[in-house]
Parts: structure tokens; sequence; C-alpha cells
């Protein structure tokens, strides 16, 4: 079984691109997921926007699933690592 990696990790994974804690906790499909809801809700909420928002008001939809990933990640990354720790070897 592969060693598990450290939820500290995917957190800083999780708040530098949306979608690459979970893909580096092997959930994939979910951290594209999270990526292409970020995409889909940055584009909806910079065009129903004025110009003389801010950046971050032009983009609040992206950056808000952006903000719901990042701790989901950790979670799923640290329950992971508690189920591998009390799974004892075999001896």
């Amino acid at each position: 079984m592969a060693k598990q990696i450290n939820p500290y990790a995917v957190l800083a994974l999780a708040i530098l691109l949306p979608g690459a804690g979970h893909v580096a906790i092997r959930e994939a499909p979910r951290g594209l997921v999270f990526a292409l809801f970020v995409a889909l809700f940055s584009v909806l909420t910079y065009m129903t926007t004025t110009p003389d928002q801010s950046f971050i008001g032009r983009h609040a939809g992206g950056l808000f699933v952006w903000a719901l990933s990042i701790p989901d990640a950790y979670r799923r990354a640290a329950l992971k690592a508690r189920q591998s720790d009390t799974k004892a070897p075999l001896a």
C-alpha cells in the first residue's frame, strides 16, 4: 500500500491550485470536478458583473468554490491518514 501524504501538504496543494489536493490523495475525479466548477463559476460571475467591480468581485463564484475545496481536501486527507494509522500491519 502506498504511503499516505501528509494532510498539511495536501492543504498547501489545495491552497495553491484548486483540485490539486484531491489529486494528491488519489481522488482525481473529485479534484477535477472542483477545478471545473471553479472555472465555471468564475466565468459565470465574470459575465454577470460590471467592469467596475474588483477582480475578486468579478470572480467571486469561482473563489467561493475554491475556498470550499480547501477544507474538503484537508479533511479527506486527514481521514485517510487516520484510517491508515488505525489499521494494524499483519505480523
